[in-house]
């Protein structure tokens, strides 16, 4: 299996998913769908299942399909925002570390939430930002599609074969394999079909994340 990207003396680059990769996000994502349910007085356990493996869009017009899906995603934002201020986040451990230590230019997100979430959270947790953000308002297609993590690698002005993706989705694996870049797996207790490396906390990816990006060149 291929472990390292990119050719000796070449640039590297790292793009990271955000939610469940460098945040852990998953009790505000469950509070936030089941505050959503109860305003449409749907079960609130089948409606975070069922957002889980799908976009907003298709989780509305799975469990509320006579609901007008743009006043759902109104009350979807609201809540997310509401969020942002209000709830409590934590960085993975490592996160912080690893961002610091990677030089400018060299790195950046790409999210399926939007970019002034992100940097809220970001902001919240102590997190740095990157100067290149992908959100859900940058791409036409999201993951599982390529194009997300293509258009970041475009931005940094990185070739794939040089982009070492880090994620913990399926979908998010999905996106960076089909964009060619090699991606790595963090925070999961078993490695996500396709990942080049798996790590099950995203600590004991640190060092390794830090000797893959170093320029050789």
């Amino acid at each position: 299996m291929i472990s390292e990207p990119g050719r000796p003396g070449r640039k590297r680059y790292v793009l990271f998913d955000v939610d469940g990769t460098l945040i852990d996000a998953v009790s505000n994502q469950r509070r936030v769908w089941a505050t959503w349910a109860e305003r449409y007085g749907l079960d609130a356990d089948e409606v975070y299942r069922v957002a889980l493996r799908t976009r907003p869009m298709e989780t509305f017009a799975q469990v509320a399909a006579d609901r007008d899906p743009r006043e759902c995603l109104a009350v979807l934002h609201e809540l997310e925002d509401e969020d942002v201020c209000c709830g409590v986040y934590t960085a993975f451990d490592g996160a912080s570390e690893l961002l610091r230590d990677l030089a400018p230019g060299s790195w950046a997100l790409v999210t399926s939430n939007y970019e002034h979430r992100v940097r809220g959270r970001f902001l919240r947790t102590g997190l740095p930002t990157p100067d290149v953000i992908v959100d859900a308002a940058a791409v036409d297609e999201g993951k599982p599609s390529p194009v997300p993590y293509a258009r970041a690698a475009a931005r940094l002005g990185a070739e794939a074969e040089n982009c070492l993706v880090i994620e913990d989705a399926p979908s998010g694996v999905r996106s960076g394999l089909s964009a060619g870049m090699t991606v790595w797996g963090v925070n999961t207790a078993t490695a996500v079909e396709g990942v080049h490396r798996h790590f099950v906390e995203l600590r004991e990816a640190v060092p390794h994340i830090l000797a893959a990006v170093e320029s050789t060149g």
